[in-house]
């Protein structure tokens, strides 16, 4: 988008469709039983449009559904950051890390979720050892 273009609270252009409304209006003609995966999609949608709390909301249900896949756990971490709900984003990072000790992205936003809450001791380990991980040689 450019300066010039009119846009409305949503940050589409008036006349625009948000992604996941037209997702969610594509289903309301077929018989179609939305799917884990479906969710999945949609959640996708709303986190790309910034609705971190509707993307929770989805992302909590698929978690439940399939609690071991980590990239799905990933996003509804990085949801609850951005929605400020830093505790629940900490408690499943820390899940994460736990699972699969070398997930660099987990470590980093687990540094970054704990210096959001004013603990830069506590994010320090976990921004060097995503640094680390990450093939970064820079002093984090």
């Amino acid at each position: 988008m450019n300066d010039f273009e009119v846009h409305d609270s949503t940050g589409f252009g008036f006349g625009q469709v948000s992604p996941d409304r037209w997702l969610t209006a594509t289903h309301l003609f077929d018989d179609h039983e939305e799917t884990t995966a479906d969710r999945w999609e949609r959640a996708q949608l709303l986190f790309e449009a910034r609705d971190y709390l509707g993307a929770v909301q989805l992302l909590a249900e698929v978690v439940g559904e399939v609690p071991f896949q980590t990239d799905l756990c990933l996003l509804l971490a990085r949801a609850y950051y951005h929605s400020a709900q830093l505790g629940k984003a900490e408690a499943l990072l820390r899940e994460i890390v736990d699972r699969d000790p070398v997930e660099h992205y987990a470590h980093l936003l687990l540094g970054r979720t704990l210096e959001r809450q004013s603990r830069p001791e506590e994010a320090a380990p976990w921004l060097r050892l995503a640094a680390a991980f990450g093939g970064e040689l820079a002093d984090v």
